[in-house]
This record gives C-alpha cells, structure tokens and sequence, in this order.
C-alpha cells in the first residue's frame, strides 16, 4: 500500500487504521476528517509528509510515531492538543508548526524528533508535557511562549545541540532533568 486517497464521507480515522503500513508514502485527508485515532499511521516508515485539514480537532496519542521519513506536518488551526507520542521519534522532522489554538503538548509528544532545529511554543500552550521533546539532538534553540506554566520533567532532555532557550513569563514549574 503506498497511497491512499480517502472519501469526504470518512469523518474519523481510528485507532491504529493505518498502522505500520510500512510502504505509505502519502495520503491525503479530505476536509470531513475530524479525529484522527491513536497510532492511526504509527510506523509508516515511508511517509514523507502529510497535511492536517482544517476539519481535525483531534489527534490522538502516537498517531504519527515512529514515521521516521516524515518531514515535514502541517497541523491545522483547529487542533487543540498535540497528545501523547504524537511524533514520536519522527526523527527526519526538521520544522513543525504549533497551532496557537494548542494548549497541550502531551508527554513524549516530539521525543526523538532529532531533525528539529528550532522550535517556538505559541502563548496558548499552558503546558509542556515530560519529555515533550526529549532527545531532539538537533535543537539549538527554543522560545516558550508566555502562557506556559509548568514545564514537565525532562521536557528538553539530551537535547544536545541546544544552545538557546527563552522561558516565558508565566512559569511556575520546571520539572526535574527538564534541561
């Protein structure tokens, strides 16, 4: 299977639809997709890029892991959390852009993601998850908008190429080993 080109009548993609479909190289999601389920395209090695329509509120925990030929994500405005594992180890992602409807950045969200060069945590996050962007050895600098309050526990763990970080000003909490 390496392209998929799916019907406005499919509203929800579930848990696992797509999973480790290994030779997916593309697929586009019609404008009437509004849930995208957990691990809904988890391990699909060969998948490059992808396009969040502006219908999707939900994307659900580890739907795009393990996809380590994606690189480039575009996440509609209309998504409100980014959950747990979500990118896990999408480790050729070199830019994403975080919505500024998003609120939560979900534990291991972006773990692993060492193509990431840069990245900015708009002012409508409120937290950032453990781990969040652990390991992302490419790194070099980070803005934290100024609604986040508590930075999980190694947050930006082993990101060792990181050389700049601005925390904005409504922290309160930084976990332990979050740097």
């Amino acid at each position: 299977l390496k392209s998929i080109k799916l019907p406005n009548s499919v509203t929800r993609i579930e848990w696992g639809a797509f999973g480790n479909c290994g030779s997916l190289e593309s697929i586009k999601l019609p404008n009437s997709v509004t849930t995208i389920g957990s691990s809904a395209f988890w391990s699909c090695s060969s998948l490059e890029s992808i396009t969040i329509p502006n219908s999707v509120t939900t994307i659900g925990s580890a739907a795009f892991g393990l996809c380590s030929n994606l690189t480039s994500i575009t996440i509609s405005d209309s998504v409100t959390e980014i959950g747990e594992d979500t990118f896990f180890r999408c480790e050729s992602l070199t830019s994403v852009t975080i919505p500024n409807r998003v609120t939560v950045i979900g534990n291991q969200a972006f773990s692993g993601c060492d193509g990431l060069t840069s990245i900015t945590i708009p002012n409508s996050v409120t937290s950032i998850g453990v781990f969040a962007f652990a390991d992302c050895d490419g790194l070099t600098s980070v803005t934290i908008g100024n609604s986040v309050t508590s930075i999980g526990g190694g947050a930006f763990n082993s990101c060792d190429g990181l050389t700049s970080v601005t925390i904005g000003n409504s922290v309160t909490s930084i976990g332990n080993n979050a740097f």
